[in-house]
């Protein structure tokens, strides 16, 4: 089987597209699947992690899964960040320091996504922060891991993938699983009715949660959305056919044509920023 992959961005477009992929592959299983990059002349270096999912899937059915004619920026990209290291290509140094590479973790591997992240995303211009500050954003990455861990039922494991882009001034971090989805997750515990757009705005609500204990959830993005919306960056939540992005234009929602195998939470920091930022029980009163 072949399919072509086209050009991926962190836009509604590039995860319609590998929605698409998905659709098409479907159920497939004990084949050869080619994964034709002629016509991918782009992919921004986080979407490795939503197309590790579809890979992990792919895989995961006992197919091959083979990335073929791939151009030569595109392997470039794809070799720096170790994601096609697995599929027989050798990997290139990150001779800029811009890379956080591509990882596949178990759900239970916290403390291994803390020393990830600990040491990618540190020296990427992320804007000044408090040492309190710096911890609790620290700690909402690790959330929005932990959560994923455990609501998304994951079979084969959360994906991790970043780039800074120094002339762009941005640095793309993104967390993506391979489970039955906020929708499902949300019908199968609390039995509410919702379409996939519906369920990410319910998950966005503080205070709801799937979990029966008495341990808040969410996605962990309370104070990465204020941030943001400070900075002036952007947040994209992917999950079945819900597509939900908040940046310094407000909130877009929409629905895709097929659905995404999973949850995918991606964070653009705008690098431009030269504010300093601090809790506000930090600040002087």
């Amino acid at each position: 089987m072949i399919v072509r992959l086209g050009d991926i961005k962190s836009t509604i477009d590039g995860f319609s597209r590998l929605a698409d992929l998905a659709a098409e592959v479907g159920d497939r299983c004990f084949d050869t699947i080619e994964v034709d990059m002629t016509s991918t002349f782009w992919i921004d270096a986080n979407m490795s992690a939503p197309l590790g999912v579809l890979f992990a899937h792919w895989n995961d059915a006992l197919n091959t899964v083979q990335p073929v004619r791939l151009q030569p920026d595109v392997e470039a990209i794809l070799s720096r960040n170790r994601f096609l290291v697995g599929y027989g290509f050798p990997p290139l140094p990150d001779n800029y320091g811009t890379v956080i590479p591509f990882r596949r973790f178990k759900p239970g591997d916290d403390r291994y996504f803390v020393s990830y992240i600990n040491r990618y995303l540190v020296d990427k211009d992320i804007p000044q922060m408090s040492e309190g500050l710096s911890r609790r954003f620290m700690d909402s990455l690790l959330e929005i891991f932990v959560n994923a861990a455990m609501h998304s039922e994951t079979t084969i494991g959360i994906f991790a993938c970043g780039q800074f882009f120094p002339k762009k001034q941005r640095l793309d971090f993104c967390i993506a699983d391979g489970g039955i989805g906020i929708r499902r997750k949300i019908r199968k515990e609390l039995n509410l009715q919702m379409n996939s757009d519906q369920a990410i705005r319910w998950a966005l609500q503080e205070g709801n949660t799937t979990r029966k204990d008495s341990i808040p959830g969410g996605l962990g993005l309370k104070l990465l959305r204020e941030f943001i919306e400070l900075n002036r960056g952007c947040i994209q939540i992917v999950s079945d056919r819900g597509f939900w992005q908040f940046d310094q234009d407000g909130e877009t929602i929409e629905r895709m044509p097929n659905s995404f195998p999973g949850t995918v939470v991606n964070l653009e920091i705008n690098t431009a920023d030269t504010s300093s930022y601090c809790l506000s029980s930090e600040s002087v009163r």
